[in-house]
């Protein structure tokens, strides 16, 4: 049961742990928050005139930064939606055979987060050193078997630029498949249009995963039925980590994972059982959520997402740090990426200063209340679709934590769902080491990974390696393989 939380909004930018950076933003001392006043209205275009070339790419190939691997190609620039919208994106072949290797998406979060959070703290080719003054090669990047698309959207994302109109998943499901077009229609890519496709997401890709390909499918039965032209995505493969996708499933995991002490495997007990009894009235933020999803308007879903942010995610987490709970308040790992990509960002064709979120754009979500709009029916279109489908998550995230992410998996109702519920975890083991847990049924798979944050693939496990337990899962997947332990 949902239990009111009676700490006063005072505290709360203190029971943040000053954290001040993280692909969720914080808003009037509220991580998630909305704002109080309204937020400005959207750019009408760009600052900077760029020269543009819409319906096409722009493309700086092989730029030596990152990936050093010997004969990978590289290139980096931006797909030039409309003359005022550009979306960012950074391509890298796979280390082998890439002409058959399936292409990779990754987006992260936000919403309004850059994917060269993915890319440099997580699964790259390269990752960022402590200092963040210089990167090294990722022996267990996702590229090593496949290739990888790492976009920066919505557009004003990351190095994205232009008029800043998106503030729902749907709408940036659009933007996103219109920049797949123009990508996969350019003479250097559209050989990829025949392999395997697959999404990766990670945090509010918990919307966008399941939303992007939901919509992705059905463009492809609108050009399948010639009513919509293009190149047909052959979707396969999607994986969430760490993801929002059904408020009214995953709220509960916040009372929960609060005031529960973990395995012996993860992070210690946040906050006392008794504090969190200390509220005993009934949660409003419940009726919020589902009036919201009952045709709820854009004002109603907001509102959810302000009542139960400001009064159940920020106070709960005590002095902790969201992202990973063992490290206390504000833990600086992953490091930090600003300052390198600004020393590289000519080198790769960005045009306008990166940043890691974009707050107008998080601000445009905010208003419409997509956060609190559930994509679990997305997410069990595409699971009773054939895709193969994984959910994974770290034991040590509070924002979205394994009680909430594995309340959403049982909720679900697909043609999976009885059996995978009756099923007991398995020991997901790396190269005979205990990393986790799993489950898996059909073409549907979760796993927990013990000790790993919300960036999952930058966190490591016992003697492992970091990433490794995460390259294990993906590349399992990649190969159209159920989850198994090595």
């Amino acid at each position: 049961m949902l239990l009111s939380w009676l700490v006063p909004l005072a505290t709360i930018s203190s029971a943040l742990g000053g954290k001040s950076a993280g692909q969720i933003p914080i808003r009037e001392g509220v991580i998630g928050g909305v704002r109080s006043t309204p937020a400005p209205a959207p750019e009408a275009e760009t600052l900077q005139s760029f020269a543009t070339t819409p319906g096409a790419l722009r493309v700086v190939e092989n730029s030596g930064v990152c990936e050093t691997t010997p004969g990978v190609f590289q290139a980096s620039g931006y797909g030039d939606l409309t003359a005022k919208e550009s979306i960012f994106f950074w391509y890298f072949a796979a280390r082998n055979n890439p002409e058959t290797a399936p292409l990779s998406l990754w987006f992260n979060g936000g919403p309004g987060s850059s994917s060269m959070i993915g890319l440099l703290q997580e699964l790259g080719p390269c990752r960022i050193t402590n200092d963040s003054s210089s990167v090294t090669l990722n022996p267990f990047s996702w590229n090593t078997n496949s290739n990888m698309l790492f976009i920066d959207q919505p557009v004003g994302v990351g190095f994205s630029h232009g008029t800043l109109s998106v503030g729902t998943s749907q709408a940036a499901a659009a933007d996103v498949w219109t920049f797949l077009q123009i990508f996969l229609k350019d003479s250097r890519f559209s050989n990829l249009a025949a392999n395997d496709l697959a999404i990766w997401t990670e945090s509010y890709g918990g919307h966008y995963g399941p939303t992007f390909a939901a919509y992705f499918l059905s463009q492809n039965t609108a050009i399948a039925a010639g009513t919509v032209s293009g190149v047909h995505l052959n979707l396969k493969t999607l994986g969430v980590g760490d993801g929002l996708t059904d408020p009214i499933s995953q709220y509960p995991g916040y009372i929960t994972y609060a005031g529960s002490n973990l395995t012996t495997h993860s992070s210690p007990q946040v906050l006392s059982r008794a504090q969190i009894l200390r509220g005993t009235q009934r949660l409003p933020g419940a009726r919020l959520i589902t009036a919201c999803n009952n045709a709820g308007s854009n004002s109603v879903c907001s509102a959810a997402q302000s009542f139960c942010n400001n009064n159940i995610l920020s106070p709960l987490v005590g002095s902790f740090d969201v992202y990973y709970v063992p490290s206390g308040s504000d833990d600086p790992y992953p490091p930090d990426i600003s300052s390198y990509l600004a020393s590289i960002r000519t080198k790769v064709g960005g045009e306008v200063t990166w940043q890691e979120t974009n707050g107008q754009v998080y601000d445009n979500f905010a208003t419409t209340g997509d956060w609190m709009r559930s994509s679990l029916p997305d997410l069990e279109l595409v699971i009773n679709s054939g895709v193969r489908v994984l959910i994974y998550d770290g034991d040590a995230d509070y924002i979205l934590n394994f009680n909430g992410v594995e309340a959403m998996i049982a909720s679900l109702n697909t043609k999976f769902s009885a059996e995978f519920n009756k099923q007991a975890f398995s020991p997901f083991k790396v190269n005979s080491l205990l990393a986790g847990q799993f489950k898996t049924t059909g073409t549907f798979s979760y796993v927990r990974i013990y000790g790993a944050g919300h960036e999952v693939p930058a966190y490591k496990n016992g003697t492992l390696a970091v990433g490794q337990a995460a390259f294990q899962f993906f590349t399992q997947t990649m190969a159209n393989q159920s989850l198994s332990s090595t």
